[in-house]
C-alpha cells in the first residue's frame, strides 16, 4: 500500500501538530493545521460553511497530512485519507501540555491562525475533556464506511517511532 493522504487527529495538547510536522519533515507531503482554517482573528471561529470549503480544497490534493480536533468533519479527512492517526492520549496528559505550551511560547509549529495567540480558555479544557466520548462513534461508524483507510490508534510518545518507521515504509 502507498501513502499520499495522511489525516491526524485527537485531543488538543496530544502532539499532533508536532507529529504532523515531524512527519512533513521526512516524507515531504504538504502538511495542514486545520486550526489555521477554523479559527480567525482573536480565535473567533470561522463561518463553517467557508472552512468546509477551505478543508475540501485541501482533502482534493493528491498529497497532505493534515491535522485536526474538527470532529464534525472527520468524514471530510476520512474518506480522503489513506491512513488516519488517532492520537488518544489521556485528558490529563493533553492538559499538562497545553499549559506548558503556553507557559513556553513555542512559534516553530505555525498551526495557529494569525491573530490567535497562544491561551488556555475554559472551551479548550472542557472540549478536550469531552473530546473522546464525542469521537468514539463517529471513529467506530468511519471505520467502517471506509474499510480501506488505515487506521492507527496512538496512546503514548511510546508509539511514535514505531508509526513513523511503518509510515515511511508505505510512503
Amino acid at each position: 500500500m502507498t501513502i499520499n493522504r495522511i489525516m491526524i487527529f485527537g485531543r488538543s495538547g496530544s502532539g499532533k501538530s508536532t507529529f504532523a510536522l515531524k512527519l512533513h519533515q521526512k516524507l515531504g507531503f504538504p502538511v495542514y493545521h486545520l486550526d489555521r482554517y477554523f479559527f480567525v482573528q482573536n480565535w473567533q471561529e470561522r463561518d463553517y460553511q467557508e472552512f468546509m470549503d477551505i478543508q475540501q480544497k485541501l482533502v482534493a490534493q493528491e498529497q497532505w497530512i493534515i491535522d485536526g480536533t474538527q470532529v464534525k468533519s472527520l468524514e471530510t479527512r476520512y474518506q480522503r485519507a489513506d491512513v488516519c492517526i488517532y492520537f488518544n492520549y489521556p485528558f490529563w496528559r493533553c492538559l499538562w501540555r497545553i499549559v506548558k505550551r503556553r507557559l513556553r511560547k513555542d512559534s516553530r509549529i505555525l498551526d495557529r491562525a494569525e491573530g490567535c495567540p497562544e491561551k488556555i480558555a475554559w472551551k479548550l479544557i472542557v472540549y478536550t475533556w469531552r473530546f473522546r466520548e464525542r469521537v468514539q462513534g463517529a471513529t467506530a461508524n468511519l471505520r467502517q464506511k471506509y474499510p480501506d483507510v488505515q487506521f492507527i490508534e496512538v496512546r503514548s510518545d511510546q508509539d511514535l517511532p514505531g508509526v513513523m518507521e511503518t509510515l515511511i515504509k508505505m510512503r
